[in-house]
C-alpha cells in the first residue's frame, strides 16, 4: 500500500501526489518536475546542474551530479506538493491505496462533493 496527498484549489480537479521516492525525477530532474507543473523547482534544479557542470570538473562533477540526482528523486515529490501550495492549492487527505485510480476512489469516497469538480455533468453521483 502506498500513501496518497490530495491537493485542491476551487473549480478543479483535485490532484493527487504519491509519498516516497521517485524515479522519475531521480533519472530526468528537472524535465520531470516541469511535467508535473512544478516550474520553479525545475528551473532552480536546472541551475544547479549547469553550475556542477560548468564549476566542476572529473570525479567531483560525478559525485556532485548523482547527489543532485538522489536528492531529486527523495525530494522530488514534496517539490511538487511545494509547488501546488505556491499556486494555491490546499491539502485535502491523505489516502492510502494501491494506485492513484484506487486513491481517488478512496478521496471521493471521503469526500463525494469533490466529484462535480472534473467530472462531465451527469456523471457525478
Amino acid at each position: 500500500m502506498r500513501f496518497w496527498t490530495g491537493h485542491l484549489r476551487p473549480e478543479t480537479a483535485p490532484i493527487l501526489v504519491r509519498e516516497g521516492f521517485s524515479w522519475g525525477a531521480c533519472v530526468f530532474g528537472p524535465l520531470w518536475l516541469a511535467v508535473h507543473n512544478a516550474w520553479l523547482p525545475a528551473t532552480l534544479a536546472l541551475a544547479v546542474g549547469i553550475l556542477i557542470v560548468v564549476l566542476t570538473a572529473g570525479p567531483t562533477q560525478a559525485a556532485l551530479l548523482l547527489a543532485l540526482a538522489v536528492w531529486l528523486g527523495v525530494s522530488g515529490q514534496d517539490l511538487r506538493r511545494w509547488s501546488l501550495r505556491l499556486r494555491g492549492f490546499t491539502l485535502l487527505e491523505v489516502v492510502g491505496a494501491r494506485d492513484e485510480t484506487e486513491a481517488l476512489a478512496a478521496l471521493l469516497g471521503r469526500r463525494p462533493h469533490l466529484a462535480g469538480h472534473f467530472l462531465p455533468p451527469g456523471t457525478a453521483r
